[in-house]
């Protein structure tokens, strides 16, 4: 079973260390297998919350949308995406807060579409997509080696 420290700390307040904390919990007789650090790699310089300001049909192709996403930067940032689950948006004018995980441009992420295990990590390069320039991208779980989940953001 995997336990989230952030759980354990709604119902203790913990100030040792993770490594002691599992040391004492197994001597407790809960045997903690491995501490698995979400995360750590992540550069906040490059990988951001972001909020979609806006969601548009991209002009060559139905499975693609372009997304304008404020990140804190100077303005809103448009990004190429296929997440599914932004395509019900597309053109509402009155849009949800939808939280993102957004990267930009020179950011490390998982490679998505890698076979091999565990999936290499690569730098985000901007790039044309059907004709759209994209410099950023929001992210999957997969792309943030969060889980496998890749069908949506």
């Amino acid at each position: 079973m995997l336990v989230p420290l952030s759980w354990l700390k709604e119902y203790v307040d913990l100030t040792l260390p993770v490594e002691a904390l599992a040391e004492r919990l197994t001597l407790a007789g809960l045997a903690v297998d491995a501490i698995h650090r979400v995360g750590d790699w992540w550069d906040p310089e490059t990988i951001t919350v972001g909020e979609v300001a806006a969601v548009l049909p991209h002009p060559d192709a139905d499975r693609l949308v372009l997304v304008d996403v404020n990140f804190g930067g100077d303005g809103p940032q448009r990004v190429v995406t296929g997440a599914p689950n932004l395509y019900q948006y597309r053109g509402t004018s009155a849009l949800p807060v939808l939280k993102v995980a957004f990267a930009r441009a020179g950011a490390l992420l998982v490679d998505a579409y890698s076979d091999q295990e565990p999936r290499p990590k690569k730098k985000l390069k901007p790039s044309k997509i059907r004709g759209i320039e994209s410099s950023g991208m929001v992210c999957s779980e997969r792309e943030l080696g969060l889980s496998d989940e890749h069908e949506g953001i």
